[in-house]
């Protein structure tokens, strides 16, 4: 059970991270264009219309996506509440490497959404 519940706080600090930092993000992006604290890539590098479009953008899509993966993640390891070490070991492994693929495919949407209200020099369409 004490296995159960440290997996459960292990498996709730990406959803909580999403929904914190979607939350400060979409409200607060970092002030400047920096290459250490924020929404780096090329296309949101471009100018500060980027930078902060594209904070909004990821801030709102992690706020939600964090809202969705906490209860999901809670209700996949729930089942498992009496279930062994190795087998709570194992779903929780699988369910944290679902939502790392999460944080990795959120680029997607959000690199899209740039590329649709921004040309390729960053200006806005």
């Amino acid at each position: 059970m004490v296995f159960w519940i440290a997996m459960l706080i292990c498996i709730l600090l990406i959803p909580l991270l999403m929904l914190g930092i979607g939350s400060w993000w979409k409200e607060h992006p970092p002030k400047s264009i920096n290459a250490v604290y924020g929404y780096r890539t090329t296309m949101s590098m471009k100018n500060e219309d980027t930078w902060k479009f594209a904070h909004n953008y990821f801030g709102k899509l992690w706020r939600r996506l964090g809202l969705v993966m906490l209860p999901v993640s809670v209700l996949a390891i729930l089942p498992f509440l009496r279930a062994g070490e190795d087998m709570v070991g194992t779903v929780g492994g699988v369910i944290a490497a679902i939502q790392c693929a999460v944080l990795i495919i959120s680029i997607f949407p959000t690199e899209a959404a740039l590329r649709k209200n921004f040309d390729k020099n960053g200006k806005r369409k």
